[in-house]
This record gives structure tokens, sequence and C-alpha cells, in this order.
């Protein structure tokens, strides 16, 4: 006898997938076991309260000091001998008690001359001394 075959036959192979679902949940959890959570090292940095705003000086207030290369001294614009430097800043320092002094010399001005404006601005009082490079 011959056997027919029919051609509407379900014989068709299907994959079975929950095996596979089953090794990725516990290779899913073996990961998770296993893994190290590493806390970082940081520097704890303490922040200031949100209190006043920082005060900012005003460029008038500054007591402006500049040294030429032929070594004359300008307190304000106007020539000082090095003699009458520490009065001239304990009297603006005394007006402008918010500012500070601002040495400006010249590229080729003596460095003793320097020293020595902020030796006197010192003995006047005065604890904030900033250099400047150039005066425009």
């Amino acid at each position: 006898m011959r056997r027919r075959r029919s051609s509407g036959m379900d014989d068709e192979a299907e994959v079975d997938l929950t095996p596979m679902l089953d090794v990725v949940f516990i290779m899913l959890i073996f990961f998770i076991v296993t893994a190290s959570f590493i806390k970082e090292v940081g520097i704890d940095l303490n922040k200031p309260d949100g209190g006043d705003a920082p005060k900012t000086v005003a460029e008038n207030e500054n007591i402006l000091i500049q040294i030429t290369n032929e070594g004359l001294i300008f307190i304000d614009r106007r020539n000082i001998d090095i003699r009458a430097v520490r009065a001239n800043i304990e009297r603006l320092h005394a007006e402008r008690p918010n500012g500070q002094v601002v040495v400006a010399p010249g590229a080729a001005s003596a460095n003793g001359i320097l020293v020595e404006v902020m030796d006197q601005a010192r003995l006047a009082g005065v604890e904030e001394i900033s250099l400047a490079a150039e005066v425009n």
C-alpha cells in the first residue's frame, strides 16, 4: 500500500526558547551578585552658605602707585619723593579704607625701589598690596 503524503501536515519544527531564557536569567542574577560596587573616594567640600554677595572694590578706591623706569614714584598720578610715600599712603588709606594698594613698576625699574615702596605701604598699615604688570 501506498502511503499518501499530504502537503498540509503540520510537521514544522519549532524551537523552544524557555531554556534559553532560563539561562539568561541565571546569568543576570550571577552578574548582579558578583558585581563589586566601588565607592569612589573623593573630597568632601564645605560650601559656604549663601550669605552676602562678595564685596568688590571699586577701581577709584584703590591706591595706585606707579614706578617709572627712571625711578620716579607716582601716587594717584602725582610725583612723590620716596620719603613721602608712607605719609601719602596713610592719608589715602584713611580716606579709602576698603581700597587696596596697587603697585605698578615699570619694566626696567629698579627692584630696590619696588621693595622700599612695598615696605612703606606695610608700615602705613596696608595689608593687601597687589602688583600690576601694566597700567593704561
